[in-house]
């Protein structure tokens, strides 16, 4: 898996590689790793040569010294979880199996490796080419600061849920909950930031796909039997990208909008319900202000898909409905969605 043996100890992968010790040290903690004693022969010539394409990206001026250690976190992160994924499945090959199988397989996963190399150097370089797509579509100059539609999406009594369950079954819904907001996410031209067990948090440029995107997810996850409902926030702003995640106040606001929304329903905030205005396809009414961590006067939004045919009836008959919701709003959550 090294592509070589375990030749070096850390201070002579520092050597050769140009570098101080600490600034090595420094970079392996970055990538997630625990320290290995200094006696210890750890390291192959893998690590000497990536240390060494480091330096030389440093050298172009594309990688800020003062920045290295956060991109390399970055990195270790994403693909660590990749990582975890792909032993997971590795050990469920090998679970009761024979020692002759166990040696087969791992024959045929030492052939595997290239390709799966391969495989996510061309899925990383699809997502580069999609991700300049996104930035020149932004506005000129914003560079990591964009008006972007920030949403939450999250399973009601998943925790209370989750302890009934045995750890195929709570692996399984958590497999599928992912595969399908990834999947509706992607065709909405959104973009999954990150999902943790009960939720998902996701962006999109337009108002549109994200209350596509917010509208769609609860309806087909419930399409199955036996399923938590879904909850959703979303809002609207100015939001920080950086190293793949996002940062700014809609995001909070996002997630206290998912806290108190009611099973199976969307709610946003002004800025969102602004731009959702004489978009024909949806209906989006206030709800009483409420007081949440961080907003004493919050005004949530009530977003739902305009229906056909009897549209007037259906409308005042939804009003009353949403009338009665209105006065027994979902408490917030003081954890909050994720």
């Amino acid at each position: 898996m090294l592509d070589g043996p375990r030749r070096y100890t850390r201070r002579e992968v520092a050597e050769l590689a140009g570098m101080p010790p600490e600034r090595t040290r420094r970079l392996w903690r970055a990538l997630g790793f625990a320290d290995v004693p200094d006696e210890d022969r750890a390291f192959s010539d893998a690590d000497v040569a990536a240390l060494a394409r480091l330096s030389a990206l440093i050298a172009t001026g594309f990688i800020d010294p003062d920045t290295e250690a956060s991109i390399v976190r970055a990195m270790g992160q994403s693909l660590s979880r990749l990582a975890d994924w792909q032993i997971d499945m590795f050990a469920a090959l090998l679970a009761d199996r024979s020692a002759e199988a166990v040696a087969d397989i791992v024959r045929h996963a030492e052939a595997l490796l290239p390709l799966m190399s391969e495989l996510q150097d061309y899925v990383w370089r699809r997502h580069l080419a999609a991700n300049t797509g996104r930035l020149r579509a932004g506005s000129p100059g914003a560079g990591d600061r964009r008006q972007l539609a920030v949403g939450f999406a999250d399973l009601v009594g998943y925790t209370t849920r989750s302890r009934g369950m045995g750890g195929r079954e709570l692996g399984a819904m958590v497999e599928d909950f992912e595969g399908l907001s990834a999947d509706l996410i992607a065709r909405h031209r959104g973009r999954v930031v990150k999902a943790v067990g009960d939720g998902v948090l996701f962006t999109a440029g337009n108002p549109v796909d994200a209350v596509e995107i917010a509208l769609r997810l609860p309806v087909e996850w419930s399409a199955a039997d036996d399923r938590p409902p879904l909850r959703v926030g979303v809002a609207f702003g100015a939001v920080l990208t950086r190293l793949g995640d996002v940062y700014a106040p809609v995001v909070n606001l996002a997630s206290r909008l998912t806290s108190i929304a009611r099973p199976g329903t969307v709610l946003v905030d002004e800025e969102l319900a602004r731009r959702l205005r004489g978009v024909d396809a949806y209906r989006v009414r206030p709800l009483n202000r409420v007081s949440v961590r961080g907003y004493d006067n919050l005004q949530p939004w009530l977003v739902r898909r305009r229906t056909d045919g009897n549209a007037d009836a259906v409308a005042a008959l939804e009003g009353m409905l949403d009338e009665i919701a209105d006065d027994v709003l979902r408490p917030p959550d003081p954890a909050g969605p994720g």
